[in-house]
C-alpha cells in the first residue's frame, strides 16, 4: 500500500463568526468563510481526510513538503513520515508550521482508521468511550447581552450549567476591547461566574497572555479564593522561568504551555523546570496526534495530568485514548451562537454532548468527522 496523491480542495461556507484585529473570535453578521479539505489517497483507493485552514495547507506547503516526502510511501509508517517532515522544518518552520505538520499527520491517521474500519481513538489505545466536557467561552466583547460585563458572564454560565456542563473555562477581555487588559475585570468576571454556578462546578481561567508576573500572581491568588481549578496562560510562554516562578508561588494549578512551539521537547523542559502543575498540548499545536500522545505519556510518567487543548476530531481522539486527562474542551461558546448546530460542510458534530455534560467518542472509522462531501464539491473554489 502506497500513497498515490495529496490534494486540497478549498471551499466556502456560511459563518457568523468573525475575528477582531487581534485574531480573537466573536459573533458577527453572516459571511462567507473558507475551509480546506486535505485528502491523502492510497493506491488501493483508501482516502484519509482532514479539515484545515487554507492558509495553513497552502499550495507551496503541499507541493514543496507534503508531496515529495509522502507520495510513494507506506501511509501506515506515520512516525517515519512525521519525522521526515519534521526534519524539513529546520530552516522552513515559517512555511512548514507545526499546524501544517499536524493536519497532514491527522489525515494519515484518518486513512489508517478508514482502512481498518476503526475509530482513531481506539487505534491509539481506546481508554474510554465518553468524557466530560467543559464549556470554553469566547473572549469578552462589547456586545450588549453578550460577554461585555461580569454579570453577562454569570448569566451565560447559568445557561451552560443548565445545558449540562459540569465545568466552565473563561476567556476574558483582551485588546482591542477598550478597557483590556484589566486584572480587576478578569477577577470580577470570575467572581460573577462562581456566584452564579455555586461551588460544585469546576471553573478555569485562560487569561490575557502578556500580564506581568505581579499581575498574574494577584489574579492567581484571587482565583484561589474563588476555588478555581486552574490558571492558564496569563504571561508570555516563551519565558519558562516566569511560569516556574508563578507555579512556585501559587496553590492553584498552573497549566501550560498552550501556544509555545517545540512540540513534546519544550513540554519536557517545562516539566523539568516545574513551570506547570498540569501539562498542556493540543494535536493542532504540537505537530499532530502522535506528538500529542508523547506529551500525554511524558505527563503520566511524572504523575501529571495532560489537558488537551482545543476542540475537534484530533483532540477528541487523543482525549479518548489517554487516562490522565479530566476534560474535553468544547467551544468556543457565546450567548449569540449555537455550538450544537454543525457547520454546513458537516452532516453532524464530531463531539455531541448529552444532558449530563458527557461527550461520546465517535464510532465512525477514522477521525470521526461526518463530512458533507456533496457540500464541499458544490462550493469548491480552488483545488491543488
Amino acid at each position: 500500500m502506497k500513497i498515490e496523491s495529496i490534494n486540497v480542495s478549498v471551499f466556502t461556507y456560511p459563518t457568523r463568526r468573525c475575528s477582531d484585529s487581534a485574531g480573537h473570535s466573536h459573533p458577527g453578521k453572516e459571511s462567507q468563510a473558507k475551509m480546506a479539505l486535505l485528502t491523502i489517497t492510497a493506491d488501493d483507493g483508501t482516502c484519509g481526510y482532514t479539515l484545515a485552514p487554507p492558509e495553513v495547507v497552502r499550495p507551496y506547503v503541499v507541493e514543496t513538503f507534503f508531496c515529495p516526502v509522502l507520495v510513494g510511501q507506506d501511509p501506515f509508517r506515520r512516525e517515519q513520515l512525521w519525522q521526515a517532515l519534521s526534519h524539513w522544518q529546520r530552516g522552513s518552520a515559517h512555511q512548514l508550521t507545526e499546524r501544517a505538520l499536524s493536519f497532514v499527520e491527522q489525515a494519515l491517521w484518518d486513512l489508517a482508521g478508514r482502512k481498518l474500519n476503526m475509530p482513531v481513538w481506539k487505534l491509539l489505545g481506546g481508554y474510554r468511550d465518553r468524557v466530560p466536557a467543559y464549556g470554553s467561552t469566547m473572549c469578552g466583547d462589547d456586545l450588549p447581552g453578550g460577554l461585555s460585563t461580569p454579570e453577562e458572564y454569570g448569566r451565560f454560565a447559568e445557561t451552560l450549567v443548565a445545558r449540562g456542563y459540569k465545568a466552565i473555562k473563561l476567556h476574558t477581555w483582551m485588546p482591542p476591547v477598550s478597557f483590556a487588559p484589566n486584572p480587576q475585570m478578569d477577577v470580577k468576571a470570575c467572581a460573577a461566574v462562581r456566584e452564579a454556578v455555586g461551588p460544585d462546578i469546576a471553573l478555569m481561567l485562560d487569561g490575557y497572555h502578556w500580564y506581568s508576573r505581579s499581575e498574574a500572581l494577584w489574579i492567581g491568588r484571587e482565583l484561589e479564593k474563588l476555588g478555581f481549578a486552574w490558571f492558564e496562560e496569563p504571561m508570555e510562554e516563551a519565558s519558562m522561568a516566569s511560569y516556574a516562578w508563578l507555579a512556585s508561588n501559587l496553590n492553584i494549578d498552573v497549566i501550560g504551555p498552550e501556544s509555545l512551539g517545540g512540540k513534546h521537547h519544550s513540554r519536557a523542559d517545562w516539566v523539568q523546570a516545574g513551570a506547570c502543575d498540569i501539562l498542556r498540548a493540543g494535536a493542532n499545536g504540537v505537530g499532530g496526534i502522535g506528538p500529542c500522545m508523547k506529551v500525554a505519556s511524558l505527563a503520566e510518567a511524572f504523575g501529571m495530568d495532560c489537558e488537551v487543548h482545543g476542540n475537534g476530531a484530533a483532540s477528541l481522539a487523543v482525549v479518548g485514548a489517554i487516562r490522565n486527562c479530566r476534560w474535553y474542551e468544547r467551544g468556543l461558546l457565546h450567548p449569540f451562537l449555537d455550538y450544537d448546530q454543525p457547520a454546513a460542510y458537516l452532516n453532524s458534530l464530531v463531539d455531541p454532548m448529552d444532558s449530563d455534560g458527557m461527550v461520546h467518542l465517535p464510532e465512525r472509522p477514522g477521525l470521526g468527522e461526518d463530512i458533507n462531501f456533496a457540500w464541499v464539491e458544490a462550493h469548491t473554489v480552488s483545488q491543488y
